[in-house]
């Protein structure tokens, strides 16, 4: 193997991690946000509720994309 073929795969393989990643990733960007924003409104500081919502949406976006994210 050369370096080129070295440097290559070392690329198809973080180009893979992030179109696996990023869809996961922006949903819990995207829900902690909006709960940020919710809390300073109400100034409801509780932690859990930061946390649910969260692992609510990374569930449903992992049990949508699941079977798509396997195949790559």
């Amino acid at each position: 193997m050369t370096i080129n073929e070295a440097v290559y795969m070392g690329q198809k393989a973080m180009i893979t991690i992030g179109m696996i990643c990023g869809p996961v990733l922006i949903a819990a960007l995207v829900v902690g946000v909006i709960v940020s924003l919710f809390q300073a409104v109400t100034q409801l500081q509780e932690m859990t509720v930061v946390f649910v919502p969260k692992i609510f949406a990374v569930f449903i976006v992992m049990a949508i994309l699941g079977s798509w994210m396997m195949e790559q």
